[in-house]
C-alpha cells in the first residue's frame, strides 16, 4: 500500500432489496473504512423470489446491476428450516475466505433478539456483524430515505396489520400520514416489506410494473412485473 492510502477492509452486504438494507448500504459506502464486495439475498428456490419479500429474482438481478455490486444469491426451500439457511448462507459465505472477508453488514434497526441471533451465528463460525443503521430512530430514518431520494415499493404487507390496499403502495410522506399509529414506520416488526428500485446510489431505476396482489400464509402479496 502505498503512502498516504487508506485501507478499506472487504466486507459482505446481507441483502433484502428492502429499504434498511439499502440506507445501510448506502452509510457503508459513504464509510472510508468498508468496501462490499457483495450482496448476499436469501432466494426461495421453488419461487425464484427473494425470501419473504415476494420480489422476482431477474428485479433483484437488475437491482445489483443499477447498484454496481456483485450478487450472490443463498438458495434455500419453501419453509425452509434455520438450519437449512444457516448451512446454505455459510457455504457461501466460505466462498470470500480467501479474500479474508470476516464480517457481513446488516441493516437491523431495534430488534434485540434477531442481532443477538445473528452475533452468536456469526460467532461460531468466526465471522463480525456490522450494524450501520442500528438504533436509529424509524421515523427520522424513513423520512431521510424519503429525502435522500431513495424509491420503495411495498410488496409484502402482513395482512394483521396492514389491509390489501398497502399493497403495492409507494413509500412517500402520503404513505406514512396514512399508517396506521400502531404500525412501524419503517415495518421494523414485521408490518411490511419493500423492494428499493431507485436512489441515489443507483445508476439507474429498476423498471417495473405493479401486477397482482395475492393473499399466501397471512400475507399480501404484490406482483412487480419486470419491464
Amino acid at each position: 500500500m502505498r503512502c498516504g492510502e487508506i485501507s478499506m477492509k472487504n466486507v459482505l452486504m446481507s441483502w433484502s432489496g428492502g429499504k434498511d438494507s439499502c440506507l445501510a448500504l448506502y452509510e457503508i459506502q459513504k464509510s472510508t473504512d468498508y468496501r462490499v464486495a457483495a450482496l448476499l439475498t436469501t432466494v426461495t428456490r421453488d419461487y425464484g423470489v427473494i425470501s419473504m419479500h415476494g420480489v422476482r429474482r431477474v428485479l433483484l438481478e437488475k437491482q445489483a446491476h443499477s447498484l454496481g455490486l456483485p450478487l450472490h444469491q443463498v438458495l434455500i426451500t419453501k419453509g425452509a428450516s434455520n438450519q437449512e439457511y444457516e448451512t446454505n448462507l455459510i457455504e457461501v459465505v466460505s466462498a470470500y475466505r480467501d479474500q479474508r472477508i470476516d464480517s457481513i453488514v446488516f441493516g437491523d434497526l431495534f430488534l434485540e433478539d434477531i442481532k443477538t441471533y445473528r452475533d452468536q451465528f456469526l460467532a461460531r463460525h468466526d465471522l463480525l456483524g456490522i450494524y450501520p443503521v442500528w438504533k436509529r430512530d424509524t421515523t427520522e430514518f424513513i423520512h431521510e430515505f424519503i429525502e435522500l431520494g431513495f424509491k420503495a415499493v411495498l410488496t409484502c404487507v402482513d395482512s394483521k396489520a396492514l389491509d390489501q390496499s398497502f399493497a403495492g403502495r409507494i413509500i412517500d410522506h402520503d404513505f406514512l400520514a396514512s399508517l396506521p399509529a400502531k404500525v412501524d414506520p419503517c415495518g421494523e416488526n414485521g408490518e411490511f416489506h419493500t423492494f428499493v428500485y431507485d436512489g441515489p446510489n443507483f445508476a439507474r431505476p429498476v423498471e417495473f410494473s405493479v401486477g397482482e396482489t395475492v393473499s399466501r400464509d397471512g400475507f399480501w402479496f404484490c406482483d412487480l412485473v419486470p419491464q
